[in-house]
């Protein structure tokens, strides 16, 4: 199995700047996607922000537009590690956002790679105005 770990989020003022973090750990072979989904108080959970791996093209990236040009995504592939650099951060920005990690891990038990899809724990970020 593969399991993630989230860091970083709190509280800020309007205008103020971030950074999550987000590690897998397990038997990982590869990943594909990493990405960042958030979800608010009474909101379905959405995605912020994800980054792709392709063997022949490289990262990839994708963002909703409601933090183009204010959020970075970024990953560490020696760490399977995953960042999300929160700048110019705006109240409606306050949400719980969560990692996702995608790809093939190796299940000892059954000696197969199989894919996986996992979430982090949750990090809570308010924005205050």
């Amino acid at each position: 199995q593969v399991q993630l770990v989230e860091s970083g989020g709190g509280w800020v003022q309007a205008g103020g700047s971030l950074q999550l973090s987000c590690t897998a750990s397990g038997t990982i072979v590869n990943i594909n996607v990493m990405g960042w989904y958030r979800q608010a108080p009474g909101k379905q959970r959405e995605l912020v922000a994800s980054i792709t791996t392709d063997i022949s093209s490289g990262d990839s990236t994708n963002y909703a537009d409601s933090v183009k040009g204010r959020f970075t995504i970024s990953r560490d592939n020696a760490k399977n590690t995953v960042y999300l650099q929160m700048n110019r951060l705006k109240p409606e920005d306050t949400a719980d956002y969560y990692c996702n990690v995608k790809g093939r891990y190796n299940n000892v038990r059954y000696y197969n790679l199989e894919p996986f899809d996992s979430w982090g724990q949750g990090s809570q970020v308010t924005v205050s105005s």
